[in-house]
């Protein structure tokens, strides 16, 4: 325990990039505690006492908090937060913040980098210059962008970034999501469509960026891969178990739809046996979206940004995920 009362304790579990270190030790009303693990028994001993944490990959649970009693406010390391106990922090009119403006940019980019590189084949033809296959350059395989439909599923931050790189890339752009005023899609110059399932038929691509939740889980499965173009695509940057993995399996080996980008799968780290992984018409990156060099500052800058927010008095709402513990 801290001989300075007067100090804030905050833990920061795992590290966080330099910029945001230098935050914390300019203030000389905090004490850093850091913590490397990702054991709950040795996090729990780290937590005694303090009043902020920061996340990372570490799984917060109630015992950690217990541990905490002067608890003022968890601060993740990015946007999801599937791996904190919510609960309990609402229970206790704790906010659990999230550094909502740090990486849309970065994952609105990877949605366009995957959406590229599946209409132009990227990988295919990669492959046929290294192997001087060039006579394998025919038939035509890739396909324009520009004027193709895009249905983007869910509107928040990431999504309406995705949707202004597409318009930038003379796409028509429909958005789905029954959970924000519909003139937010209008003025951006996105159609809203009331029942996604109605429009799949006349899509060529489809962009998933909404939150996993009991509604969205298998949003996608064989009755919407029926319905989309033998000749659609289908990126998700959100977060595994949005697509049944096994009827996407299913409609890339059948020719229901023609190829898939994806930055997350059900488990992570998934194993080297996936069926998926087998298959040559899709793309895949390790859950890193969200991560880039800029990505990385900006999301320690603002974990910590939110942190010190709690303690002066000045919390930013639309970083608050418990939103009812500002009442």
């Amino acid at each position: 325990m801290s001989t300075n009362t007067n100090k804030k304790r905050v833990l920061v579990i795992q590290p966080l990039h330099a910029a945001g270190m230098a935050m914390l030790e300019q203030r000389d009303d905090i004490e850093i505690i850091q913590c490397d693990s990702l054991d709950e028994d040795v996090i729990a001993e780290a937590a005694k006492d303090v009043h902020a944490m920061t996340v990372r990959a570490a799984k917060i649970t109630k015992r950690i908090m217990d541990a905490a009693p002067d608890l003022m406010v968890v601060s993740r390391h990015g946007v999801g937060y599937d791996a904190v106990d919510l609960n309990t922090l609402t229970q206790r009119n704790i906010p659990l913040c999230i550094a909502v403006h740090s990486n849309m940019i970065s994952v609105a980019e990877q949605a366009m980098a995957l959406l590229l590189g599946l209409a132009k084949d990227m990988f295919y033809y990669d492959d046929v210059t290294r192997r001087d296959g060039w006579p394998n350059r025919w038939p035509t395989r890739a396909v324009d962008i520009d004027g193709k439909k895009i249905l983007i599923v869910g509107f928040g931050r990431i999504g309406s970034q995705v949707a202004k790189r597409a318009l930038g890339f003379d796409m028509q752009v429909y958005g789905y999501d029954p959970y924000i005023d519909q003139k937010i899609m209008t003025d951006a110059g996105v159609e809203p469509v009331s029942n996604y399932n109605s429009v799949l038929g006349d899509m060529d691509a489809v962009a998933i960026h909404c939150m996993k939740t009991t509604e969205t889980t298998n949003m996608f499965s064989t009755e919407q891969f029926q319905k989309m173009k033998s000749d659609a695509f289908l990126v998700n940057c959100a977060r595994g178990g949005i697509v049944d993995e096994d009827a996407l399996h299913s409609a890339l080996t059948s020719g229901e739809i023609r190829a898939a980008g994806l930055d997350v799968l059900l488990d992570e780290p998934s194993s080297a046996d996936h069926p998926l992984f087998k298959l040559k018409n899709i793309i895949l990156s390790p859950h890193i979206a969200g991560v880039t060099v800029e990505s990385t500052q900006r999301m320690a800058t603002q974990t910590v940004d939110n942190v010190l927010r709690v303690f002066d008095g000045n919390i930013d709402p639309d970083c608050v995920v418990n939103s009812d513990v500002l009442k």
